[in-house]
């Protein structure tokens, strides 16, 4: 068993790490203690991990069981030695609006994503076989920053016609709490600002319909009607125990050229992750970044085939790993554990599910914008040159079809827009323009030929 990673010995006294020292991934704290911990990292996926599912118009129950799920398949994967927490990915939320825009279902969503899942696996793979330097021959910073950016840029309209029209001034005001909370608190709080969030925006929500009353704007739709904000009517009828409602997906070729690109994002993401989980624990990790990619790959496959959204590795639990500085692998069994339970719990998903339109509002001002500059801090961790052509034009012109819908008609039935084309364009007019560019605009040194452990490396200034 120990060389599946499910095997810890007890860190010293078992309570808590000595000054200095860290709990390793193979080690681990008192069980009530590490249940604790389990249950904290649930807690600091819970706001974004729920948000997206909700906001991809997928069953929340599932997904929360599926992240559990996809957890456990992580860790056995990688043996225990990276420490992580997978939950939906936001990256998807933009492809689901946009195939949902153009009739697709949820079904067609699912389908879509799965294929996503399934090339994330093959890049795992590629990955684990001709190492880390794969990624930046065919996928440079310049690239993964644009397409990152212009997926998260993409999804602007989302909001501004959506959620936040439905109560402007709940969603201003949870925005600034929610800004608010992710600056000024310290530690795990600050871990847990979207989860703040949440429950600030329906407390506000409550307090609002008892002095105010119904509120007379768009509920989900383009007609404004009398709603309450925060309607819980679904939450009594719903049971404690059940099983979430399950579906199979449905394969358009429309709909998976649309999700293809967040495979860059997802590639860009793990290897980060993966890099600073190395980091943390003192331990190289980068022979087991494409056994992290391809565990993600299978794990959203699992989940997309039975209805339920992607997962990935989360930024949020590798912060609470950094505050607490407790490695153990064994927190994040706890931590499934704790999913497939809440998974179970048709009540929990009730009042999920019930979040209301204008805290959405408020939340994803702020989280699509994150995702968006996500790929500005790319371009300022590899030092992406932009006053070079080489690197400007290519991403200018992919950032701008994507955030702006433009569209490409290639025959009556078939065309490539937003998302899909400004990936296109950035991925394929960068490597044209390389091609034919002059030899002193192709000149700089690759900042990530050895690797992802290079991210950060000190350059000569000549070389920025």
């Amino acid at each position: 068993m120990g060389g599946l990673g499910v095997r810890w010995t007890l860190h010293g006294d078992g309570k808590t790490p000595a000054p200095g020292a860290v709990v390793r991934p193979d080690e681990r704290l008192s069980w009530p203690r590490t249940f604790g911990l389990g249950a904290q990292h649930v807690v600091a996926m819970f706001g974004a991990s729920f948000v997206a599912p909700v906001l991809m118009g997928l069953d929340p129950n599932l997904a929360i069981m599926m992240s559990g799920v996809a957890t456990v398949i992580f860790l056995l994967a990688t043996k225990g030695r990276v420490p992580s927490y997978l939950g939906c990915s936001l990256s998807f939320v933009g492809v689901a609006a946009t195939i949902r825009a153009s009739g697709g279902d949820s079904a067609t969503v699912t389908g879509a994503v799965l294929v996503v899942g399934a090339v994330l696996f093959l890049a795992g793979l590629v990955v684990q076989r001709f190492g880390a330097r794969i990624i930046h021959a065919a996928m440079p910073p310049v690239v993964t920053g644009a397409v990152v950016m212009l997926i998260g840029f993409n999804l602007a309209p989302v909001t501004a016609s959506t959620y936040w029209p439905q109560d402007q001034w709940t969603a201003l005001l949870v925005m600034l709490f929610t800004g608010l909370a992710v600056v000024c608190l310290r530690g795990f709080f600050s871990r847990i600002a979207i989860f703040l969030g949440l429950v600030f925006g329906y407390v506000l929500s409550w307090v609002l319909d008892r002095v105010f009353g119904k509120i007379h704007s768009p509920a989900g739709g383009a007609e404004s009607v009398d709603h309450w904000r925060l309607d819980l009517s679904a939450v009594a009828h719903a049971d404690w125990v059940g099983l979430p409602s399950f579906h199979a997906p449905s394969f358009e070729w429309s709909a998976i050229l649309v999700a293809l690109p967040v495979v860059i994002a997802l590639v860009a993401e793990n290897a980060g992750h993966v890099k600073a989980v190395g980091e943390m624990t003192g331990d190289s990790l980068d022979d087991k970044l494409g056994t992290a990619i391809a565990a993600d790959g299978a794990a959203s496959m699992l989940s997309t085939a039975v209805g339920g959204p992607p997962n990935t590795t989360y930024s949020e639990n590798i912060g609470v790993m950094a505050a607490t500085r407790v490695y153990s692998t064994a927190a994040y069994w706890a931590a499934a554990c704790f999913a497939l339970l809440f998974g179970l719990c048709p009540k929990f998903g009730a009042v999920v599910a019930a979040i209301p339109g204008g805290v959405l509002g408020g939340i994803t001002v702020i989280l699509y914008g994150m995702i968006g500059l996500l790929g500005a801090q790319i371009w300022t961790n590899a030092r992406v040159d932009l006053r070079n052509p080489l690197n400007l034009v290519p991403a200018a012109a992919g950032i701008i079809i994507g955030v702006g819908g433009v569209s490409l008609k290639i025959t009556d039935d078939f065309e490539l827009s937003g998302i899909a084309l400004g990936t296109v364009v950035v991925i394929t007019g960068y490597h044209a323009l390389r091609a034919f560019a002059p030899a002193h605009l192709r000149s700089q040194e690759p900042l990530l030929d050895s690797g992802t452990s290079t991210y950060d490396q000190e350059k000569p200034a000549a070389e920025g």
